[in-house]
């Protein structure tokens, strides 16, 4: 893979898959911009600390970045033991208002790769439902959106990663017909990241035992940074509309 001459931006470069997200792409000739509401604790080329939660500080986070990106890569996230209100702004609402404003400066072959979860595999269950968040316009209609239908705490993490594969899936093939920008998501199983551990909560001792005996181990996050990278270079020119899954087999398994 190469990504010379490439300006990648990645949000949550400051921990987990994004940390090794930054230093592969960087060792594969990118240029790499972080974002992330912590400092970094390794080389980038450009920071910018923002709340992807707050609609303001992504208004002011947009007006820093710089005038062409060839890959946006929508790594940040909060688990699902936080405030259900606070998972739907950061993963989904927040993503979904970055990445359109950025479309504007990301040329024909451009990459857009979204991070679901296999937890989101049940999105048909729901697809109504995300067809009808997904055609809400702005980050403050999403939110009325949400208070009339809300989600549950115990599901939030599960139906934002649903409603992101669904918007993905849409504008795949909008932004690719009319852009020339590829859009895709990658869905890891369990990973070796800080958060594992609100995972593990926010699952249950069941399904965790059930999973478990599903899986070798949970992924290295580099193992995910890779698949990542890929989806980045013009390797993966004609993939679009894709959601990979990067689990160890762990979908496969309930086959």
């Amino acid at each position: 893979m190469n990504l010379s001459n490439k300006t990648i931006v990645i949000t949550g470069a400051c921990s987990g898959i994004g940390a090794e997200l930054a230093r592969l792409a960087r060792f594969q000739g990118a240029t790499v911009i972080g974002i992330d509401r912590n400092l970094p604790q390794l080389t980038l080329d450009g920071f910018f600390q923002a709340d992807l939660g707050d609609p303001a500080s992504i208004q002011a986070l947009v007006a820093q970045l710089p005038a062409r990106i060839d890959a946006l890569c929508n790594v940040a996230g909060v688990p699902g033991t936080s405030p259900t209100d606070l998972v739907g702004r950061v993963n989904y609402l927040g993503l979904r208002a970055l990445s359109t404003a950025l479309v504007p400066r990301m040329p024909p072959g451009s990459s857009l790769v979204n991070i679901a979860s296999v937890l989101g595999a049940e999105w048909p269950l729901r697809l109504e439902q995300h067809k009808a968040l997904a055609g809400v316009q702005g980050f403050a209609e999403g939110q009325q959106w949400l208070a009339a239908n809300p989600v549950p705490q115990s599901t939030c993490y599960q139906y934002f990663k649903e409603a992101l594969i669904v918007w993905s899936l849409q504008q795949a093939g909008v932004w690719f017909r009319d852009h020339s920008i590829r859009v895709n998501c990658v869905a890891p199983g369990p990973v070796f990241t800080p958060i594992l551990d609100d995972f593990v909560s926010m699952l249950g001792e069941e399904r965790l035992a059930r999973d478990a005996a599903r899986i070798k181990r949970p992924a290295l996050a580099d193992e995910v940074a890779a698949v990542i990278t890929f989806l980045c270079s013009d390797a993966s020119r004609w993939v679009n509309g894709a959601n990979i899954p990067v689990d160890g087999g762990l979908a496969a398994s309930y086959v």
